[in-house]
């Protein structure tokens, strides 16, 4: 890949983890439980270390960051999961089990792109975070359905 397609890819992945902080701002909101409402929180600073590092991968590479701002597809994931949160801790987590699905799907995608080592290490990383997230929220979802 050339460096400009890299930056590409990078940038890609970053708008997508600032799509998610915005969508778990929505649905910590209306989360009840708090041991679930913890654990959103500390996803939705996985999502922000996620940024931090690509960023700096970009810096490295002699690119720009894009804007920490949510494009029209942000502005639905956020829309989104604000509307399927005002149910509460249900509706939350099945909106954000849609969005995680999501980062997992393009995270995986990512890996298997022909990157430097040292951006594949990163995305991998990413990508475990991701799993664990979307492994959580069902196990969540499960509990409370089970109720």
């Amino acid at each position: 890949m050339t460096r400009d397609e890299i930056i590409n890819q990078l940038q890609k992945l970053i708008h997508l983890d600032v799509d998610a902080t915005h969508a778990y701002d929505q649905a910590i909101k209306n989360v009840s439980e708090q041991i679930i409402k913890e654990k959103l929180i500390l996803f939705q600073a996985d999502h922000r270390k996620h940024i931090d590092l690509l960023s700096a991968k970009i810096l490295e590479l002699g690119g720009t960051p894009p804007e920490l701002t949510s494009d029209f597809k942000g502005f639905f994931i956020t829309g989104f999961t604000a509307l399927r949160s005002l149910t509460g801790t249900k509706g939350a987590l099945e909106a954000m089990e849609s969005n995680e699905r999501l980062t997992n799907t393009k995270y995986e995608d990512a890996s298997r792109l022909d990157l430097p080592l040292e951006i594949v290490s990163i995305v991998q990383s990413n990508l475990s975070d991701e799993r664990y997230h979307l492994s959580f929220i069902r196990e969540a979802l499960a509990s409370l359905n089970a109720r």
